[in-house]
């Protein structure tokens, strides 16, 4: 799959092409429906296919600190976007040019000047441009007049439960992963290269793995039983910690720590897939460095029932 990176790498061969755009944090079940029916048409006419997505998101942007969590990092997503069969994905610098630009400026330079876009399917609730004055309607009215079609979609439903991201975050902030998994079509899991930490771990019996979350805020905090891809054929278990380690109160922004159940081995600059399967309790600040140990080894020893069961 190729990614553009911004308006400036446009190349003629860019032109003709089918696309959506979105944030599709998750890539869940709904965006995998919307995805379908783009390469399904792209195939029809024989174009590729094309992702449109802002980095950072515009929310991230706008007000980092009430930004939702992001369910993946631009990594992750694009892998995903990959595994589906995608071609291109074109990703967009938001900036505070791109936010002022007119909703008839944006249109015309990306999907009339770059794309050349026959095609285009958007979701009914789509907004862009200066103060958001582009929709739906005005995509379609720009598609008859420059010859695109435009199609909307409608929000996909599973068993009558509505399937957004917003909803995902709402399930996973309530550790209820069966349904997590229900509404993405896969388990939830955080990817991550483990790079060097404090090695506080090592220090107490349990060593951990320290993984870059690539992301603002992390859609989960506390301590769970986790199995961890990329280290063999099978999945490896563990106990992962997702947070800003009040005991130890050096952090501002949240980490992924994980210790991996009877193994020991140095795997620096690794790339691990974190699975989450259970929460077994909110992360908390201890008296001392013996209180947090001995909470450690409970853990341990409750990730081990459960995987046990």
């Amino acid at each position: 799959m190729e990614l553009i990176r911004g308006f400036h790498n446009f190349r003629s061969r860019h032109r003709g092409t089918v696309a959506t755009i979105g944030a599709f944090d998750g890539v869940h079940l709904g965006h995998q429906a919307v995805l379908q029916q783009l390469i399904s048409k792209g195939k029809e006419l024989g174009l590729p296919s094309a992702v449109i997505l802002f980095e950072p998101l515009p929310r991230e942007f706008l007000a980092p600190g009430k930004a939702p969590a992001r369910l993946m990092s631009f990594r992750e997503k694009f892998l995903a976007l990959a595994k589906l069969g995608v071609d291109r994905v074109v990703r967009i610098r938001f900036t505070n040019e791109l936010r002022n630009m007119d909703a008839e400026e944006f249109i015309r330079r990306l999907f009339v000047d770059c794309l050349d876009a026959k095609y285009i399917v958007v979701g009914d609730d789509l907004r862009f441009g200066r103060n958001r004055s582009g929709d739906f309607n005005l995509l379609r009215e720009y598609g008859l007049k420059d010859g695109f079609e435009v199609e909307d979609t409608s929000t996909l439903k599973i068993s009558g439960e509505r399937v957004s991201s917003t909803r995902i975050r709402e399930v996973l902030a309530q550790s209820d992963f069966a349904l997590a998994e229900r509404l993405l079509g896969r388990p939830y899991s955080i990817s991550g290269r483990v790079v060097m930490g404090k090695q506080l771990g090592r220090t107490i019996n349990a060593p951990t793995a320290n993984l870059q979350l690539r992301r603002l805020r992390s859609p989960l905090s506390g301590v769970f039983a986790v199995e961890v891809s990329g280290l063999g054929e099978a999945p490896l278990q563990g106990v992962a910690n997702v947070g800003v380690r009040p005991t130890v109160g050096d952090l501002s922004e949240a980490i992924l720590e994980v210790h991996l159940l009877d193994f020991d081995r140095t795997i620096y600059g690794k790339t691990l897939t974190v699975t989450f399967r259970k929460k077994l309790r909110e992360e908390m600040k201890f008296d001392g460095i013996p209180a947090l140990q001995a909470q450690i080894a409970e853990d341990i020893d409750e990730a081990r029932r459960y995987f046990a069961h």
